[in-house]
């Protein structure tokens, strides 16, 4: 079969493609900082000494972490709707369910941060008298942040790389926009091959700053 690549084409969809791009980009802004944030809060909460916020906290991570991303969008577009009987904006659930699933992955990165912290450090605390949410502010949550870094920043590319799924639920991002050009246009190849180098530049550049971090942090622990 003898198939003569044409990318020119593409040009006539740039403006399609750049707004596709512009909703990928801000559900993975969006859902990376309620990540960041609320992935904190969960870890917080599952190393809680209260069984009643430990055990569901614990049972709410590893539902995220053990059930498949495009199940839980789906879940939110279809499902919460029927629940609440009240129409939420596909964006919106889209956020949320990434946003979840992030969470749940950082709170776990968090918790090997937290973990991490010098036991000197926390009887420090005591000692100074620092209440409880000084101790998180000025010496858990920077130690936690630094630690985990690496991992948040590479879940944040997993992010990105899931925003892909929202297609399904006819979310306007750059999949759903470009599977609309691939099948109009009959030329699947050249559309999910500058899909896919868009999701490849996006991407490499927090894959660089990883491994620098990483490298520094292998070399601060050698000394």
């Amino acid at each position: 079969m003898h198939y003569t690549f044409d990318f020119g084409f593409l040009l006539s969809h740039i403006n399609e493609l750049l707004s596709g791009l512009k909703v990928t980009i801000e559900l993975a802004i969006t859902a990376n900082i309620m990540g960041v944030i609320f992935g904190f809060v969960l870890c917080l909460m599952s190393m809680s000494s209260w069984r009643i916020i430990r055990y569901p906290t614990q049972l709410f991570i590893e539902f995220f972490r053990c059930t498949p991303a495009l199940l839980q969008i789906i879940w939110f577009f279809y499902c919460i709707p029927m629940m609440v009987n009240f129409f939420i904006n596909p964006f919106l659930m889209g956020v949320l369910a990434l946003g979840l699933n992030l969470s749940a992955f950082n709170a776990e990165a968090y918790r090997a941060g937290v973990q991490a912290v010098p036991r000197e450090h926390l009887d420090a605390c005591v000692a100074l008298g620092l209440k409880p949410y000084q101790r998180i502010r000025f010496v858990i949550l920077p130690q936690a942040i630094r630690t985990a870094l690496p991992v948040l920043l590479t879940n944040g590319i997993g992010a990105l790389q899931q925003s892909a799924l929202v297609s399904i639920v006819a979310i306007s991002d750059l999949m759903y926009v470009a599977k609309s050009i691939a099948t109009d246009s009959y030329r699947p190849l050249e559309v999910y091959s500058v899909v896919a180098l868009i999701y490849f530049i996006l991407s490499v550049p927090f894959s660089k700053i990883v491994n620098i971090i990483e490298r520094r942090q292998d070399a601060v622990a050698q000394r």
